[in-house]
Order: C-alpha cells, then structure tokens, then sequence
C-alpha cells in the first residue's frame, strides 16, 4: 500500500512538474509551485526527488521519448516516420511539447545538465534523421546528408515553435509538405 501511494505522489509531482514548466516556464517551476500544484508537503517532495532538477530532468526524459518514433534506436528510421513522430508529438500531447521546448531553451541557455542532456538527445536526432535521409537518397555523400537533415530539422523545430504561438498554424500539413518537397528533391 505505501509503494503504491509513493507511486502515486511521484506521478502528481511529475504531472505538476510538467503543468508549470508547459504553462509558466522554467524559472517559475520551484519546489514550492510543484508541491502546492500536486497537493503534497516538500518532505513527500524531497522524500522522491533529490531536487527540483531531477523532477524536471524526469519531465524531459519523459518528453524526449515521446517525440521518438523508436526509442529502442534500431537504426532502421524511415524519414517519414521521423517527421510522423514529431507531428504525432505536438498534435497529440501540446503540453509535453511545450514542455520540450521551454526545457531545450530556457533551461538548455542556463543549466549544464540540462543543456548536456538536450544537446545528446539533439545530436542523437540529428544521426538518425541523417541516416534516414541517406537511406531516402543513397547518392547523397554524407555530408550532403547532413546537411539536409540539419535543414529538416530545423524547419521542423521553427514550425514547432509557430504552432505553439499560434493554435491556427497547421504544423502537420507544413511538415508533410516539407518532407514531400524533400523527397522529391
């Protein structure tokens, strides 16, 4: 019965976590907003988390997951669902992406450990969109390849960060659109 309610409070700790970093930023995620929003004492806090790093650490673990087609890396990515994963990511759970992206800047430009962990995961990305792009167009020479993966990326993150501002923006039909004219290419 304890492990079970140590579960519970470590999931409304993390539901919280990921509410105030996905609607009020990193600076206003503090141990104190975390335990007031999940309706628990800083003793049931800290009795789980060593700090408010390592539930926001947990957050993005969470979220760098969720965008991954395959988070077991076989190595087999097809560019498409690559691109799919992503539309998947920001159509189906906008919280968590925001969350990603409120963790990739503001916390990415400020904390070392964050900023380790994002740019792994951000490098980690960019290998698996470059393979996936060679194997789309095996004439590329690698880094033609990367190149066109850093490219496609990028535009995915710049169309991610405008459906976010604007809730009109059709981030899924500009990144199906993208990817066609880079197949097509």
């Amino acid at each position: 019965m304890r492990y079970k309610s140590g579960l519970q409070t470590r999931q409304r700790i993390l539901d919280a976590t990921r509410a105030l970093l996905g609607d009020h930023g990193l600076d206003a995620t503090t141990v104190g907003a975390i335990c007031e929003t999940a309706g628990i004492g800083a003793g049931s806090f800290y009795n789980l988390f060593e700090s408010k790093e390592q539930a926001i650490l947990t957050v993005a673990r969470e979220a760098i997951t969720a965008v991954d087609p395959d988070p077991s890396g076989t190595g087999t990515d097809r560019l498409a669902a690559l691109v799919d994963a992503y539309v998947t990511f920001l159509e189906d759970q906008p919280q968590l992406a925001r969350v990603y992206v409120v963790i990739a800047v503001g916390g990415g430009l400020t904390d070392p450990q964050i900023r380790g962990r994002i740019l792994r995961h951000h490098q980690e990305r960019i290998a698996r969109f470059t393979d996936a792009v060679h194997r789309t167009d095996p004439a590329l020479t690698d880094a033609e390849a990367l190149v066109a993966a850093e490219a496609l990326l990028a535009a995915l993150n710049g169309y991610a960060f405008h459906a976010m501002l604007d809730a009109e923006f059709d981030f899924g039909g500009h990144a199906r659109r993208l990817l066609k004219a880079r197949i097509g290419s």
